[in-house]
């Protein structure tokens, strides 16, 4: 050694030697970091709703409609 100095008598460095406070680093991540998307229900009820609403009234509609052919096929049989 050219000095007669080992490299053990140098001043070691702090292993947090940043001159940012780790407390509000800690904060500032946690305000930076992104919401959990929450996932919403009625959409999907609502859908399930207005389906069943249009099944029942289809099959309302379906029962309550006067039949296309109006003559009975008795008449129309031949005799």
């Amino acid at each position: 050694m050219a000095c007669g100095a080992d490299w053990t008598d140098l001043p070691q460095m702090e292993t947090n030697d940043s001159a940012l406070n780790p407390e509000e680093m800690a904060r500032a991540r946690k305000l930076l970091r992104s919401k959990p998307k929450v996932e919403r229900m009625w959409p999907v009820v609502a859908a399930a709703g207005f389906a069943a609403f249009c099944a029942l009234a289809f099959a309302t509609a379906m029962i309550m409609a006067p039949p296309v052919i109006t003559e009975h096929v008795v008449e129309s049989a031949p005799k």
